[in-house]
């Protein structure tokens, strides 16, 4: 009588240990190779950006200001819009300015610009995917549809010393970085806070009125956003360490989501991988001038 060949239950128990075994070792290696690929594309990222603001500077002769205020037609219209044009982004800044003309306060415009919740790759890290699509978000009262950015602008060491290259209102010139386009950060990674409240793409005053957390991060910039979850954060300075997404605090200062440290762009055009033991170095970078603060007429 013929018999069935078959496998016996130990070497079935033997063949999905092994492969078990196999997979625990094959996904470090892909997790390892997927943050790499993220890392590349957000280093990407950055020397694009960087560009467009040498080709601004270079038409306008100075670095784009984080947003302007006063008299200007763009009220708080941010940096990452307003260098569009010069990241294939032309119709993006056109429909800025039809919205301004129509509406020229962009948080209480209705229908909202086009602009709060319209989604632009070249600034958003692939490693975050809430930057991969638009979030609704309350704050103070009202209610705001929006997309985020993963790049900020270096404003120096506290935003409101206005030491850094770009802040409210600035017009900086490479001319002027006293300590050299190589060593003077331009921008660098941070993902939006745990509540989506800061790190808009479009417009935005961030926690101070001066664009602190959404389009410019001072290295040592304190915590005036005494309210809700930020009060626990206390007063800082907040130290560049690698953070969670949840953490509210982590909204304070430059880190990222890659292993061991961040993307940062630098006012010579290049795009460097800082390690988190580059804290103490960070507010040297940061600082252009020693705290002088360098406009044009």
């Amino acid at each position: 009588m013929a018999h069935r060949s078959g496998y016996t239950l130990i070497e079935l128990i033997v063949v999905i240990g092994i492969m078990s075994l196999l997979v625990g070792l094959l996904l470090p290696a892909v997790q390892k190779v997927r943050h790499a690929a993220d890392s590349l594309r957000c280093r990407n990222n950055l020397k694009q950006a960087s560009l467009a603001c040498h080709q601004y500077h270079d038409t306008a002769g100075a670095l784009p200001a984080a947003f302007r205020t006063g008299g200007s037609s763009l009220p708080y219209l941010q940096w990452r819009t307003l260098i569009g044009p010069y990241l294939e982004q032309d119709a993006a800044f056109a429909a800025a300015q039809a919205d301004y003309a129509r509406a020229p306060n962009a948080f209480k415009a209705s229908p909202p610009h086009s602009g709060m919740d319209r989604l632009v790759p070249v600034f958003a890290c692939p490693a975050d995917w809430r930057t991969q699509t638009a979030w609704t978000v309350r704050a103070k009262g009202q209610t705001w549809h929006v997309t985020h950015s993963s790049y900020f602008a270096n404003s120096g060491s506290r935003t409101k010393l206005r030491d850094g290259v770009v802040y409210a209102n600035s017009k900086t010139r490479l001319e002027l970085v006293r300590d050299g386009t190589s060593s003077t950060l331009l921008f660098g990674e941070r993902p939006p806070s745990a509540d989506l409240r800061f790190g808009w793409l479009y417009a935005s005053v961030g926690q101070d009125g001066a664009g602190s957390l959404d389009s410019v991060i001072g290295v040592r910039d304190p915590n005036t956003a005494f309210e809700s979850d930020y009060r626990p954060c206390g007063l800082g300075p907040f130290a560049f360490a690698g953070r969670r997404v949840e953490d509210p605090c982590s909204a304070f200062q430059y880190w990222s989501l890659h292993p061991c440290g961040a993307n940062f762009a630098f006012c010579d055009g290049s795009v460097r991988f800082l390690t988190y033991s580059a804290d103490s170095i960070l507010p040297a970078l940061a600082t252009r001038a020693g705290g002088e603060v360098f406009d044009m007429p």
